[in-house]
Parts: C-alpha cells; structure tokens; sequence
C-alpha cells in the first residue's frame, strides 16, 4: 500500500467522563453489547488503507485491552488540556497524508459518512462535519463569512450572543492531511474561557492560509452524538436498536414491535422471519427463513435452521439447529448443543453438548448433557444424564429410536441401544443391548396401617 492509499485515523479516549459516574473509563461503556470506542474503531477499520492510532489516558491499559486485536497504536495524554492536545500526542505515529479525527464517545458515526468527508481531503481542503442542529448548546458554532464559507469555530463557552444563536454546530469530527496537522497544532493557543489547545482553532488557521473548509453534513443526527453520561448512553441505544430494526425488517423480517429488540452482535437473516416482543441476540447469530421466535427469548452465537419455532422464554447459547426445530417455553441449550432436522426440546429441558438426532423428542423437565441421541428417541419427562463424577465429564449414546421412561438416571459413561426402553423411574449405570427393557427401580416396601409420627 502506498502512503497516498493511507489514512491514518486518530480516535480522542483518553477522557475520564466523570458524569458517567463509574469506575470504568467512559469509552468502555458497552452499547449494543459492544464497548462505545471498538464501535468506532471496527467502523474506522473499515475505511480504505485505514490505520488506527489511539489516544489514551484514564483507564488507558483497560482500553488497550479492549481494542488489542485492531491492530491500533497508542499514545499517551497524560494531562486533558483539550483535544487539540490530544491529536498532538499522536502526531509521531502519522504521516503527512489524509488523517481522519474521531472520538471514541461518538459511537454510531457510519463509514459511509467518514468516506464522503475523507473525499473532500486535498492540501487545499479541509473536510469539517457540521450538523444543523434545533438546540445546539454545548456546541461550538459554525462561523461563515458573507460568501457563506468556513472562516472559524467558537466554543459555546466563548461564544458570543449572536454567534449562540448559529444553529450549526460543530461536530469536533474533521478530516486533513498530517502535513497540515503538524504544521498547525504546534501554534495552538490556549487562551480561551477553558485553559485549553483546542483542535478547532486549526480552523481558523486554515481558511488564514487560503485553505478550503468544506463541511458535509451525517445522515442522521445520532451518528455524531456523544455520550456524556448514562442518559445519553441510554438514548444511543435505543437509536442504535431502531437502526438495527429497520434494517431487519428490510431484509425480511417481521417484528412484533420494533422498539423492543436487541442485538448486540451480528444478525443475518432470511426472510419471512417472525420476532416477538423483547428478544435479544447476543454475538454471531444466523436466522432461517419461516423461523418464528416467542416473546422474551434470548440466542447468542447460534444458527437457527429454517423452520424452526422457538417459543417463548427460550434460551440458546452456542447451538446449531439444523432446521424444522421446536424449541421451549423456557427451553436452555448450552453451547454445543446440536439439533438434527426436526427434533424438539420441550418446556423446561436444558441440552448442553448433546447431539439430537433427527425427529428426536426431549418434551419435559430433562436435563441431557454431553450425549448422543440418535433418531426419534424419545426421551420422557424427569430424564437426566448423570455426566460428571466430580472431577470428571463421560458420555451418554442412546440409539436410534430407544426410549426413555420418565424419571430416569442414566448414569455415564453408558450406551443404550438402538430400539430399546428404560422403564419409568430407573437409575442406569450398565450398558443396555439392542431392543432390550431396562428397568431398574429399588424393592417396593409396604406397612399397612402404619402410624404416622405426630408431634411432641
């Protein structure tokens, strides 16, 4: 790659955020399940050439820790006197082309509107974000002169009473080339009502030298909305849910109310699918066409097969279902859990590593843990996999179309065999042959006209 091919991208996270009122640094607060600055690293990443350098401080290893496999370089704000302090600790690791400034408390920023500013950036154009806003406070103000070009930004703090009443504010999110970084940040002032190198002062320094401003604008408000504090989290989510929303409902999907859904990973899906009220999905989640998902059911890093319905309540945590699968009420698998076409996990049934064969049944009140079942094995209501002796973990196979009464141990390691039963009520630890009967129940006891004891 050449350097012209490059960008480097310089995200601010070095901020305490003391109004979040937390120990955790303000840039790890998790939105969408994901911390707010590896929402805007993975959306820098996936700019052209794009390399990451990050400008940490308060709880700065923890945000290391975070973004460790972005491939990121650091550098180190160890007093906060403003962002233009900030960029400036990072000016050794950039070079003299296009530099991107982002903040790692702006986490819905879209690629698409980085790669329309990153267009503007020329040595004779500077690309600003600007947003037009109905209460801009807290925002410094755009300032444009007659012929309406960028000629400076003012700090609401230093702002005048007619520069209050511009409703363009700035975004604080710009684009140059590193040349021009490093020719303007060492002449930063920090005169000002805040005792502060502001980055927005290069503005005025630019159009000074005859430099274009050329401002472009998001596509919605929230993408440059930061998050002072756990309301402003709050409202991100939400916005970042309804995003998710629209998108699912493009592609397919039905929703029984598109305010109460949560994805806090990656959702594909096919279409036709049917979503109840207050499900979540967490991590890496593929969904079938004509599935239909119950009410308040939580799925995370699983593949769901077309077909399938999941009832509500339901819980599936690192599970394949093959496909034509009924799950639940308030069904758990476990991770590596594995349904083959049509088997069914009944209300009240946990699976983990457990591989159900197809057309299997597994109704009611059952726990299975690392087993086998082959095709249409029944398995009644009580049953459970005695898997682990306290130190260790064995398995259970059941053959093909075995079984199983209710209420039964089946003690592992065991096998059962292909067309056999185990009667209600057994407690299992040997072997059981092909098409064979198993019960194994203690002597029944009998005292008629026993006194029951009474109290003292």
């Amino acid at each position: 790659m050449s350097t012209a091919d490059r960008t480097d991208v310089v995200i601010l996270a070095a901020g305490q955020g003391t109004r979040m009122r937390s120990k955790l640094p303000k840039v790890l607060h998790p939105l969408a399940g994901k911390a707010m600055v590896r929402h805007v690293a993975d959306t820098a990443a996936g700019l052209k050439g794009a390399r990451l350098n990050v400008v940490i401080g308060h709880g700065g290893e923890r945000v290391q820790q975070q973004l460790a496999e972005t491939g990121a370089s650091f550098a180190v704000q160890s007093e906060q006197k403003g962002t233009g302090h900030a960029v400036a600790q990072a000016l050794e690791a950039i070079g003299d082309d296009k530099v991107l400034i982002l903040y790692g408390d702006v986490p819905l920023i879209r690629r698409e509107t980085l790669e329309a500013l990153l267009a503007e950036v020329s040595e004779q154009t500077l690309g600003l974000l600007t947003v037009i806003l109905d209460d801009p406070t807290g925002y410094g103000r755009i300032v444009r002169d007659a012929e309406g070009r960028v000629s400076a930004i003012v700090e609401h703090k230093d702002a005048t009473p007619e520069q209050l009443a511009i409703q363009e504010g700035n975004t604080g999110i710009l684009a140059t080339t590193g040349a021009q970084l490093k020719r303007w940040l060492p002449a930063l002032s920090a005169d000002n009502a805040q005792g502060e190198y502001y980055l927005t002062d290069i503005i005025a320094m630019a159009a000074g030298e005859g430099v274009t401003i050329a401002t472009a604008q998001p596509a919605a408000v929230e993408e440059v909305q930061g998050v002072n504090n756990r309301l402003q989290l709050a409202g991100l989510e939400r916005a970042f849910q309804r995003r998710e929303a629209d998108r699912l409902m493009t592609e397919g999907a039905s929703l029984a109310d598109p305010s109460r859904i949560d994805v806090r990973g990656e959702l594909s899906i096919g279409t036709d699918i049917s979503i109840d009220v207050g499900c979540v999905f967490e991590g890496k989640v593929s969904i079938g066409d004509d599935v239909v998902i119950g009410a308040h059911c939580v799925i995370s890093n699983a593949s769901i097969g077309a077909g399938t319905h999941i009832a509500p309540h339901s819980v599936i945590d690192g599970a394949v279902l093959e496909g034509d699968n009924n799950v639940g009420p308030f069904a758990r698998l476990r991770p590596g859990t594995e349904l083959a076409r049509g088997a069914r996990i009944g209300n009240f049934v946990e699976t983990k590593n457990a591989q159900v064969g197809v057309n299997a049944k597994i109704n009611h009140l059952s726990y299975i843990g690392d087993a086998t079942l082959g095709e249409a094995v029944n398995v009644g209501a009580g049953t459970i996999t005695c898997n682990y002796d306290g130190a260790n973990k064995f398995r259970t196979e059941i053959g093909a179309n075995a079984f199983i009464g209710s209420n039964s141990a089946l003690v592992a390691p065991l096998k059962i065999g292909a067309g056999a039963t185990v009667g209600a009520g057994s407690t299992l630890s040997r072997d059981v042959a092909d098409g064979a009967l198993s019960v194994a129940r203690g002597k029944r006891v009998d005292k008629p006209q026993w006194p029951r004891p009474t109290k003292k």
